[in-house]
């Protein structure tokens, strides 16, 4: 069988993305969820919680996504897409569980903190199978359409705080995010396939024409073969720093930095930004909800936009509007008019760094994607915990509206700053 050509297809594509987007769902209802228990929490008599160690809690969550990304990340390129991915489900689901069966800080903070791991190496893994299973130029509108799953978890999340906390407690919520990935579990085992590319690079090449025969894909990539003699038998991880891509890894780690800053800054402090700014609590949450639509929207348009022209173009434009947007968001205007503004934040700021994701898949071979990936999402993960500190610090000092949103334009152009030293590695006619 020829590796270059591929066949008509006896298995749906559809089916891989549908099983890694509801493994991404996870990540979202992950964002929400200690915003939606945590006010219960400190009112819980059967443990003496403070605020501070609510901010532990909080922390060292994220904490476990970063050094998730970055160890599991580096794995998924040595022991294969498939194997990972069901490892990291199966920690994050099993350890949440453990959350909602203890009232001891110190436990909670450690199966928290391990929930984390497993689900930071989730995401770089779930985008390195996604980009190998629609390859080439669609890596832009692959990587957006399964990040859509991220924003629906944590709309679904904060709808079932609303009927769950009250009626029974903060503990089932941490049950309702454990059951799905539970449920996952088994569907992964049995309908995941393991990455062609994977395959190929460990020397299975018959079962990797088997597999890229029935879901009707290539194994041949330009990519692969520029780069084969220049990689050798590097580790997938010095490989990030051979001469042509040693200036892509630093763009995309300090991008990655500023952009995930941005996401967790705003998710976390716009509702008491806009409080500061007078608006009522109601008007002040709806800006969120406003927020979160537009990163929907904002995912499916750039995605689109990226397989024409490339992410590294289309990162640089988003990035670029969404500090135009954010400074927009310090000016006083009309209701409907503000509620525009925040729409229009929510497409840019959320896809600005989904794309650099995109640009991670289209722009790495095989032998190093996941491990690229990896370290995108871990250092962006140091920029996740970085954006609430930056939040916190100008909201105590009463310097959030105007300032905080002038701030946050100002890491959006830094952002652009950054990326705009990457280059472009795959042959496309438009990039």
């Amino acid at each position: 069988m020829s590796t270059t050509t591929p066949t008509r297809a006896t298995k749906s594509v559809g089916t891989v993305l549908a099983l890694l987007w509801f493994a991404i769902v996870l990540d979202g209802f992950d964002l929400v969820v200690l915003g939606a228990t945590i006010p219960s929490m400190l009112e819980d008599p059967a443990w003496d919680l403070t605020a501070g160690q609510a901010t532990q809690i909080s922390t060292i969550g994220l904490v476990g996504m970063t050094i998730g990304a970055l160890t599991i990340g580096f794995l998924t390129d040595r022991l294969g897409r498939r194997r990972v991915m069901l490892f990291s489900v199966a920690v994050f689901s099993v350890f949440t569980l453990l959350l909602a069966f203890t009232t001891n800080v110190q436990l909670f903070s450690l199966w928290r903190f391990l929930a984390g791991v497993g689900l930071g190496g989730a995401l770089p893994t779930a985008i390195a199978m996604v980009t190998e299973f629609r390859p080439g130029t669609k890596a832009g509108s692959a990587s957006t359409t399964l990040m859509t799953g991220y924003h629906v978890g944590a709309v679904a999340t904060a709808f079932l705080g609303l009927f769950l906390i009250d009626g029974f407690g903060w503990h089932s919520m941490f049950i309702a995010g454990a059951v799905p990935g539970l449920i996952l579990l088994p569907l992964l085992y049995f309908f995941l396939p393991e990455s062609p590319q994977y395959l190929k690079i460990s020397g299975k090449l018959d079962e990797a024409q088997a597999v890229a025969a029935s879901y009707g894909l290539s194994l041949d990539d330009d990519l692969d073969r520029e780069h084969e003699e220049e990689l050798g038998e590097s580790s997938s991880l010095s490989s990030l720093f051979k001469p042509s891509f040693r200036r892509n890894t630093l763009a995309i780690w300090g991008t990655s930095f500023m952009g995930l800053l941005l996401v967790y800054g705003l998710n976390t402090w716009l509702p008491q930004i806009m409080r500061q700014a007078d608006y009522d609590m109601g008007n002040s949450l709806g800006f969120l909800m406003v927020l979160n639509i537009g990163a929907v929207i904002g995912l499916y348009i750039a995605g689109r936009i990226a397989d024409k022209n490339s992410p590294r173009k289309t990162a640089l434009v988003w990035f670029v509007f969404s500090a135009f947007s954010l400074a927009l968001l310090a000016v006083r205007m009309p209701l409907i008019g503000l509620y525009g503004i925040v729409l229009l934040t929510g497409i840019f700021v959320f896809s600005s760094q989904v794309l650099i994701y995109a640009f991670v898949g289209e722009n790495h071979p095989a032998k190093m994607r996941a491990t690229a990936m990896g370290f995108s999402a871990g250092i962006g993960r140091l920029g996740a915990i970085s954006g609430p500190l930056l939040g916190g610090l100008l909201v105590s000092a009463n310097l959030a509206y105007p300032w905080g949103f002038f701030a946050f334009a100002g890491v959006g152009l830094l952002g652009a700053l950054i990326f705009s030293a990457s280059k472009t590695l795959r042959h496309r006619e438009n990039a």
